[in-house]
């Protein structure tokens, strides 16, 4: 049985947690003295009695969660947290359509930062803050955040935190849920201080640096700038963001073991890392080379250009330096495949994810050794350990749906009116939480000009990408809601 009571507790509490931080964005426009402030002053007082008698219906609830239960919790903690997160964008009048209100926001929460401004510059403090505020708290997530601060779920913890992490499986780095998702906060906090005060350091005004922190952190890519980090025309700036980056896309449990417990060598004889760098030195290089032979570059811009372009699309953050359509073609086609690698399990970054390229590697290798041995016993390995059939049945039951998802959504898009190129380009990047794409959505257009149906569907990629394809799809199956 769904236990409905619990799940509208839940409901009211993530509402409570909302407003707490609309709250953050009335101060900011109080000290700005900006016109958004009547709008965020009415979107927390709407959150706060909307979560007022959802927390009562369920305040008898019993504190036990099943697995269905978790599904439901945290795919519906994301959409109403968008639903309640788009009202400032609204009733502020900056986004009077609630079509592109509620993109933008769960182009935020999922951390996929597609937009659909066209003048960003425009907006208020308030509201340039709580775009990059909702990629900070969907970067690592949102229920992970709650059972970090509110011991509501009981044992019912595990489930949540399972069905919103990222990656085949989730790392508990300490023997209870609740003290996994606070250092995995703690962590997370920790480098977003570290890249504002760096930041700052590079001549970054304060409130760009804080909003750039949370972006970069969250590896989501919404900045307060319309050229996004070339506005700063700052090497620095882009190398402290390029670390930041690539640090976000470490599996945090690893970060964990590296800066609190010291674990070098576990850190670094990691497979996944170790193809996770791997892979980024490939395309740099690759980009590197092909900007030289190219264009006019010196080495340091060719290697800085490809290197920042490369660690923001696979760790699917999407901030931009350069306009790469401007490129060579094979060049800027390659940001598509680089898309679809993804940085590691458990961290901010969307995509496909490199333990699951790495599994499907070495499946691979050994049908190919399978032929030529056909009794031989070759289990595939990861880290020394043996991957069992489940977990390999996941990994490719996610590729399959995967490439599913992006077909239909390609022929889809091409049904609604999009052409070949940016119906693909939306669909992947969309998926993949990436951000800019090819073509009218490359890195030098915004969203905009979408038709709505597009951009309904491209809101709905957004989500099933950002919580792992299953915990949305599962909801649309009909034996999810059976009792048995």
């Amino acid at each position: 049985m769904i236990n409905w009571r619990m799940i509208f507790k839940v409901m009211g509490f993530l509402l409570f947690i909302e407003s707490g931080f609309l709250t953050l964005c009335i101060l900011l426009s109080y000290l700005y003295q900006e016109p958004d402030l009547p709008a965020f002053i009415i979107s927390t007082l709407i959150t706060v009695f909307t979560g007022i008698p959802l927390f009562y219906i369920g305040k008898r609830a019993e504190r036990k969660l099943n697995r269905k239960d978790g599904y439901i919790i945290v795919t519906l903690a994301w959409v109403i947290f968008s639903l309640f997160g788009m009202l400032p964008y609204y009733l502020s009048g900056y986004i009077p359509n609630i079509t592109n209100a509620f993109f933008e926001t769960m182009s935020g929460f999922s951390t996929t930062g597609a937009s659909i401004l066209d003048n960003i510059e425009s907006l208020p403090h308030g509201l340039l803050f709580w775009r990059s505020m909702t990629q900070w708290i969907g970067g690592m997530g949102i229920v992970i955040f709650t059972i970090a601060i509110l011991p509501i779920f009981g044992a019912g913890g595990i489930q949540l935190f399972a069905a919103e992490a990222t990656g085949p499986k989730f790392d508990k780095i300490t023997p209870h849920i609740d003290e996994t998702a606070k250092w995995i906060w703690t962590i997370y906090i920790g480098m977003t201080i570290a890249t504002i005060i760096l930041l700052t350091i590079g001549d970054m005004p304060l409130f760009d640096s804080v909003c750039h922190a949370m972006s970069t952190t969250a590896t989501g890519g919404f900045s307060t700038k319309q050229a996004s980090i070339a506005a700063f025309n700052s090497s620095y700036i882009e190398y402290v963001i390029m670390i930041f980056m690539f640090l976000s896309g470490i599996n945090f449990s690893l970060l964990y073991l590296l800066v609190l417990k010291g674990s070098y060598k576990r850190v670094f004889k990691d497979t996944e890392i170790r193809w996770y760098i791997k892979t980024l030195l490939f395309f740099i290089s690759v980009i590197t080379i092909g900007l030289l032979v190219s264009s006019n570059m010196s080495m340091e811009e060719a290697f800085r250009k490809s290197s920042f372009l490369v660690v923001s699309i696979q760790t699917t953050c999407g901030f931009i330096t350069a306009d790469y359509m401007q490129w060579a073609p094979p060049l800027w086609m390659l940001t598509t495949v680089i898309t679809y690698c993804g940085a590691c399990a458990g961290s901010t970054s969307g995509g496909i994810k490199c333990i699951r390229a790495v599994i499907m590697a070495r499946i691979a290798k050994n049908e190919f050794m399978h032929i030529l041995h056909p009794n031989a016993v070759l289990p595939v390995r990861v880290n020394g350990q043996s991957v069992s059939s489940s977990t390999k049945s996941t990994v490719l039951a996610f590729f399959v749906v995967f490439v599913l998802l992006v077909f239909f959504g390609w022929f889809t898009m091409m049904t609604i009116g999009l052409d070949f190129d940016d119906a693909y380009s939306v669909i992947i990047s969309s998926l993949a939480n990436v951000g800019p794409g090819i073509g009218k959505c490359g890195p030098a257009f915004s969203w905009n000009a979408l038709p709505d149906a597009a951009k309904w569907l491209s809101i709905l990629y957004m989500l099933i990408g950002r919580l792992e394809l299953f915990t949305v799809l599962l909801l649309f199956t009909p034996s999810f809601w059976k009792k048995n």
